[in-house]
């Protein structure tokens, strides 16, 4: 699995029709289903307003770090009238470790506020709703709803968005665009599953600088395969997790 083998175009996928790329897109999904079964939220969460705290706070920082920090967070303001009516001063002091931490006091107070006021202290179920509150876009609004709520949807994070790129699955920029393209590919009810595992795999394999093509799953059905580690012990050497 190394050298030129798989060192295609990553333009190649333009000669590809709309069948052959869903097909595709399957095929890689149901790869990474068997390399990463254990594939989640790595946010620790109890009831959809920790989700969707944590999910704000893990903006510029790392699921660990926002671990680490979100059981005092919760366990001094553990509902959405607590946030609300929070200091912002001492939860900047609480979420320093997470980092840009006076803007991300604000969104909490922001959020709580808001849920109060306007959906009886309850985290919504809709999108529409959700991405009305502060600091909330749609990539936080999709964790929400498959993760808390059952409700598919895709997360488009910088992994989402690299692999979708390198996969060929699209060419944009735009997360929205890429949600959309995205989920034209796959069978809705894979949405949330999905997203996790490319996650996973932008986490552990498909890396920003350097992948590891040599021990990817994935190898012989990505336009970009070739560009990373090609050498197979090399490239497992350099796997996470």
């Amino acid at each position: 699995m190394g050298g030129a083998t798989y060192a295609r175009p990553v333009d190649a996928t333009l000669q590809e029709s709309p069948l052959a790329r869903t097909r595709r897109a399957r095929r890689v999904d149901r790869a990474l289903t068997g390399r990463y079964p254990d594939a989640r939220c790595e946010l620790d969460f109890r009831n959809p307003l920790e989700l969707l705290i944590a999910t704000v706070l893990s903006a510029q920082t790392t699921d660990v770090r926002v671990n680490a920090t979100t059981p005092e967070l919760f366990d001094r303001w553990p509902d959405a009238a607590a946030m609300a009516a929070a200091d912002v001063r001492d939860l900047e002091d609480v979420l320093r470790p997470t980092g840009f931490y006076r803007a991300k006091a604000q969104s909490v107070v922001g959020i709580g506020a808001a849920l109060v006021e306007r959906f009886g202290g309850q985290v919504p179920r809709r999108i529409e709703d959700l991405v009305t509150l502060p600091g909330v876009g749609r990539k936080t609004a999709n964790v929400v709803l498959g993760n808390a709520f059952g409700v598919p949807g895709i997360t488009v994070d910088t992994h989402v968005q690299r692999l979708s790129q390198r996969l060929g699955y699209t060419t944009s920029e735009d997360p929205v665009v890429i949600e959309a393209e995205l989920g034209a590919l796959l069978e809705r009810r894979e949405w949330t599953m999905a997203s996790h595992r490319l996650i996973f795999h932008g986490r552990r394999t498909c890396f920003a600088r350097r992948p590891a093509c040599g021990a990817c799953p994935v190898a012989a059905l990505c336009p970009s395969a070739g560009i990373g580690e090609n050498d197979p012990e090399l490239a497992a050497a350099m796997l996470k997790g």
